[in-house]
C-alpha cells in the first residue's frame, strides 16, 4: 500500500497513563494509505495495544505488537485483510515470546491487540485480549468485539451473571494475548448484534460503514470505568478530538487506575459508500 498524509476518515487519538502513577504500557498507531498505484481506494488502519508484564516489559510488548502488525498491513502481507491479520498476529506473538525468553526481566510479557482496518468504507477487525472496538451509529453503540477474559467465558457459560461483574477478582485474567507460548489466533468475529452466532459474526467482516459512523478502539482503562452509553453520550456536541479528551477525563475522574487509550475514526457525512467500496487487487 502507498502511505499518505491525508485520511478519508476523521481521526482522533489520545493516550494517558492514568492516575495511579504507573508507566504507560499502552501503544497505538493510525496510518492512512492508498491501496496501490493502480487502485486509489483510500485505507485507514488503526491499532491499540495494552502491555502485560509490568515495569518496562509491557510497554515493549505493546510497541512490538503495534509496529509489527502495522508493518504487515502496509506491506499487505497475505493480501486479504483477514489473511494479513492471521499472519501478523502470529509473527508478532512469536517475536514477543522470543524476546521474553532471551531476557529474564521480560519473562511473561505480552500484549492485547485491537485492530480496525477500513478500506474504502469496508471495515475489517481483529483482536486478542480485552481491548475493545465499538461502532457508534446514530444514537446506538455496539461492541463489535468479545473480551478474551475469564469473566467473559464464565458469563457465556452461565457460571456467573452481570451482577458484580466489574468487581469480580478474575476481571482482568486474560485468556488470549500476544506473547503467549502458543501464538494465538486473532479473533475475527465482528458482532453487529449481541445475538450474532460466531459464523454470522465472522461473515460480518467487510461490513460497509455509513456516513456519520464512528469506530472507537480503546484499552480497558476506559471501559473498566466508563459504560458504553456514556461513551455514546460523550460524542454529543463534541468533535472527535474533544470526545477523546472527555472520555479520558471521565475515566480519570473515576480513579484512572490504569492506562487509558482512545482512538476514534469517523466517517464524514455525505460519503457515497458505494463509490469507495474496495475491489481487491
Amino acid at each position: 500500500m502507498i502511505r499518505t498524509d491525508r485520511s478519508h476518515l476523521y481521526v482522533a487519538a489520545r493516550s494517558h497513563p492514568g492516575m495511579s502513577g504507573k508507566n504507560n504500557e499502552d501503544n497505538f498507531a493510525v496510518s492512512a494509505y492508498f491501496v496501490s498505484k493502480m487502485n486509489p481506494t483510500p485505507s485507514v488502519f488503526a491499532i491499540v495495544s495494552d502491555g502485560i508484564g509490568g515495569h518496562s516489559a509491557g510497554e515493549i510488548a505493546s510497541e512490538l505488537v503495534v509496529n509489527l502488525i502495522s508493518e504487515a498491513v502496509e506491506k499487505r502481507e497475505g493480501g486479504h485483510p483477514v489473511a494479513v491479520f492471521q499472519n501478523s498476529f502470529y509473527r508478532a506473538s512469536e517475536a514477543i515470546f522470543a524476546q521474553a525468553e532471551q531476557d529474564p526481566a521480560r519473562k511473561g510479557m505480552g500484549a492485547t491487540a485491537a485492530c480496525a482496518w477500513v478500506i474504502g468504507l469496508q471495515l475489517y477487525i481483529a483482536y486478542a485480549g480485552d481491548s475493545r472496538i465499538y461502532l457508534i451509529r446514530g444514537n446506538s453503540i455496539q461492541q463489535l468485539t468479545r473480551d478474551h477474559t475469564w469473566v467473559q467465558e464464565a458469563l457465556e457459560k452461565g457460571i456467573i451473571d452481570n451482577e458484580g461483574l466489574k468487581s469480580h477478582p478474575n476481571l482482568h485474567v486474560i485468556r488470549r494475548y500476544l506473547g503467549s507460548s502458543e501464538p494465538p489466533e486473532p479473533d475475527l468475529r465482528l458482532f453487529l448484534s449481541p445475538n450474532d452466532t460466531d459464523a454470522r459474526a465472522r461473515a460480518n467482516q467487510g461490513m460497509l460503514l455509513e456516513p456519520g459512523d464512528v469506530i472507537l478502539l480503546c484499552t480497558d482503562g476506559l471501559t473498566d470505568l466508563v459504560e458504553a452509553q456514556e461513551i455514546r453520550q460523550a460524542l454529543n456536541g463534541r468533535t472527535l478530538a474533544q470526545t477523546a479528551e472527555a472520555l479520558i477525563a471521565l475515566a480519570n475522574e473515576r480513579g484512572g487506575h490504569d492506562n487509558i487509550t482512545v482512538v476514534l475514526l469517523g466517517v464524514p457525512p455525505g460519503n457515497k459508500r458505494e463509490a469507495i467500496a474496495w475491489v481487491p487487487g
